[in-house]
């Protein structure tokens, strides 16, 4: 399991340059990316880079490794982010947030030139909604759209930290996550989503990457690209 991702994570790092701001995203799959550019880094092949980052988590890690992070309102663009999915369509939409980070990964994407996601071919998938849905919502009031999320049958779950704490985004939301088997249609999901008051955003990521590393459990990879 891990050798797919790895090997999605290390080749993405193939697409940055010296010089560039650099998207890193959050997730086992987006480490090894982390990882192979602070090697780069420090072996000379790759210089003045700067990163741009998804989550506290991924801040925390960057730097530990050598790699100067900045904040996204200090940068004009992000020139590539690389990133990880929990669901991919071949047709260059997903489903994100296992982690927690969809909200900033979602606004640094929204910031990017270029997005490439990393991701083990056991991600790629003809039908999005086996992964449950998260959906980022503000505290207040979040039991409220939790009871009208149950009501449509949406099969609502409190995101929990822990036993008894529920998990708390870097941005201080609740994430609630829809269990709905299915989801033929996305972006009339992501539509009803959008409009709903106190919902933050949701890990419909629809039409984001413009490449799709894909590690394969025997090492190869398949790159899909626009």
């Amino acid at each position: 399991m891990s050798l797919m991702k790895e090997v999605a994570g290390r080749k993405a790092v193939d697409y940055i340059e010296s010089g560039m701001v650099v998207g890193l995203g959050t997730g086992s799959t987006a480490y090894y990316f982390i990882d192979e550019l602070a090697n780069r880094i420090h072996a000379g092949e790759l210089t003045h880079i700067v990163g741009v980052s998804t989550s506290n988590e991924t801040t925390q890690i960057a730097r530990e490794k050598g790699i100067q992070v900045i904040s996204l309102d200090q940068v004009n663009q992000i020139d590539v982010l690389v990133d990880g999915a929990d669901e991919t369509l071949r047709t260059f939409s997903g489903i994100k947030g296992g982690g927690g980070a969809l909200l900033y990964e979602k606004i640094v994407a929204q910031n990017s030139r270029k997005v490439i996601w990393v991701v083990g071919e056991d991600k790629v998938v003809d039908e999005l909604g086996a992964f449950p849905l998260p959906v980022e919502v503000v505290q207040f009031g979040s039991w409220k759209l939790f009871r009208y999320f149950e009501q449509a049958g949406m099969m609502p779950s409190f995101r929990k930290s822990g036993v008894d704490s529920l998990f708390i985004t870097d941005a201080g939301n609740y994430i609630i996550d829809l269990h709905l088997g299915s989801i033929p249609q996305p972006n009339q999901t992501a539509f009803e989503l959008n409009n709903m008051v106190g919902v933050v955003d949701h890990g419909l990521f629809l039409n984001y990457p413009d490449v799709i590393i894909v590690g394969k459990e025997d090492g190869e990879l398949e790159i899909i690209e626009r």
